[in-house]
Order: structure tokens, then C-alpha cells, then sequence
């Protein structure tokens, strides 16, 4: 795909968000939010297409064609999305069934793609209206997700956040 110049050619900052390992949760002045077991994805929608590419910018649209037209359709024009591929299923998210998806055989991932939908879980927004945001602080990237994406439909979500431990100690039991 040929990006559109009104979307920022917006690449992984070089220290990414990325999850670390901790015995507990840290407290103090967070925003929590569930650690979701997928992959990471950057999604950048431009006037015409979407771009799916993993943090280490490899391509990974052909292995989830259902997401593309979703993608497409549910996301505004200019934007770079961040936030993690999952595929859920009636025992909750499932790494496996996601594994299988990188095959290399186009039949096998169509075949799976109607067997095991994925869905996509934004959780930080890099470029807005074709702006970068990235040198914004991470609330205020959050709060323009929110207003960007708030009315968002399944199989795309924005992922739950909180300042509140409690709840933040219950998805991590949960999740």
C-alpha cells in the first residue's frame, strides 16, 4: 500500500509501550489497563486503505483479511492506531488459534479467518486528522482515542482503562 501524505509516516517510538514483567502491580498516579494476549499491531488508515504491520514493522494483513474491510470501515481516514490482534473464543482469548493464522498458505488463512474471527483492541492513538501525536503525553493520546473512537463497533474495541488498583488487580486475575 502507497500511504496517503495526510497520514504521518509514524514508525514504533524507539522505547515502545511495551508490557514488563512485575510481581505486582505499582501504584500510584496510573492508568491501568488489561494486558491482552495477542499480538501488537499498528493500524494506519489513510484516505483510501488500511496498513496493518506488527512493532517491528512486519506486515500482517494477509494473515487477517477479516480485519481489513472492519479496519477500513470503522476507522476515520488519517489516523495510526495502536493496539493488539486477538482472536476470543467461548474459553476466552486464545494465543493458539492466533499462531495458527501465521501460515503460509492464503487458503489455510481465509479457511481460519472464517473459523476464528480476530478482533482488534486499540489502546493508544499515534496520529489523528494527520497529525502525530506521539509526543503527546499518554493521557492525553488516550482521551483523543476515546473522543476518535468512542462509538467504535465489534470486532474493534478500545480497551478498558482505570486509575482505580482494585480494578486493575481484578483484570489481572481475570485476564
Amino acid at each position: 500500500m502507497v500511504r496517503n501524505s495526510s497520514v504521518p509516516a509514524v514508525k514504533p517510538p524507539v522505547e515502545p509501550m511495551l508490557a514488563k514483567l512485575a510481581d505486582e502491580l505499582p501504584t500510584g498516579s496510573f492508568l491501568y489497563e488489561p494486558k491482552w494476549d495477542g499480538f501488537r499491531a499498528i493500524v494506519f488508515r489513510d484516505q483510501t486503505d488500511v496498513y496493518v504491520q506488527s512493532r517491528d514493522s512486519r506486515p500482517l494483513d494477509r494473515y487477517f483479511p477479516e480485519l481489513h474491510e472492519t479496519l477500513l470501515d470503522r476507522l476515520p481516514r488519517n489516523c495510526v492506531v495502536d493496539g493488539e490482534i486477538v482472536i476470543a473464543t467461548e474459553r476466552g482469548l486464545d494465543f493458539d488459534a492466533l499462531q495458527l493464522r501465521l501460515h503460509p498458505a492464503a487458503s489455510r488463512v481465509q479457511k481460519l479467518a472464517k473459523e476464528t474471527p480476530s478482533s482488534f483492541i486499540a489502546f493508544d492513538l499515534l496520529a489523528a486528522a494527520g497529525r502525530n501525536l506521539m509526543d503527546k503525553e499518554q493521557a492525553v493520546r488516550r482521551a483523543a482515542l476515546e473522543k476518535l473512537l468512542g462509538a467504535v463497533e465489534a470486532p474493534v474495541y478500545v480497551t478498558p482503562v482505570t486509575r482505580d488498583r482494585a480494578i486493575a488487580v481484578d483484570w489481572l486475575t481475570r485476564f
